[in-house]
C-alpha cells in the first residue's frame, strides 16, 4: 500500500529531471536572403520548460554576413552587466555595438573595446534550406 502512494510522488517529482531537455536545439529564425553585411536585429521565440513550467522566452539576436559571406548572429547582452546592446545606438561609437547603461561598444565581430572584459556571446548557427537557424548561446569564437 505505501508504495502505491509513494510511487506517483517520486515519479512526479523526477519527471522533469528526465525529460529531453531541448538541448541542442535549433530555432528558424529569418531567410538567408535577408542577411546584410551590416548588424541586423531579429526577433524570436524559443519555447523551453522548466520542470513543470512551459513558457516562451522572446529573444534577439544580431545576425549578418562576414567578409567571407559566413553568417553568424550576436547576443545582445552586454558582458558588463547585462544589459541590451545596440547596434549604431551611439553617434559617439559609429559601426560598433553600444550599450547605454555603462558605455560599454564592441566591434561588429563583438570584441569589446570598453568597460566590458569579454566579447559578446554568439549563437550556434545551423543553415538549411536557405533559412538562419540558431542555437544555444557560446563564448564567442569569432574574435577570441
Amino acid at each position: 500500500m505505501a508504495a502505491g502512494v509513494t510511487l506517483p510522488m517520486v515519479r512526479f517529482a523526477v519527471d522533469p529531471i528526465l525529460r529531453d531537455k531541448g538541448e541542442g536545439a535549433f530555432v528558424k529564425v529569418a531567410e538567408v536572403s535577408k542577411i546584410t553585411n551590416e548588424p541586423q536585429e531579429f526577433h524570436f521565440e524559443l519555447k523551453q520548460q522548466d520542470g513543470w513550467y512551459l513558457s516562451t522566452a522572446n529573444l534577439v539576436a544580431w545576425i549578418r554576413k562576414d567578409e567571407n559571406g559566413n553568417i553568424y548572429a550576436l547576443s545582445p547582452i552586454c558582458k558588463h552587466l547585462g544589459c541590451t546592446v545596440g547596434w549604431n545606438s551611439n553617434s559617439n561609437f559609429p559601426d560598433q555595438y553600444h550599450c547605454p547603461c555603462h558605455g560599454a561598444h564592441y566591434t561588429k565581430e563583438g570584441k569589446q573595446l570598453a568597460v566590458a572584459s569579454k566579447p559578446l556571446d554568439e549563437y550556434k548557427v545551423m543553415i538549411k534550406d536557405d533559412w538562419v537557424y540558431l542555437g544555444e548561446i557560446v563564448p564567442n569564437t569569432i574574435v577570441s
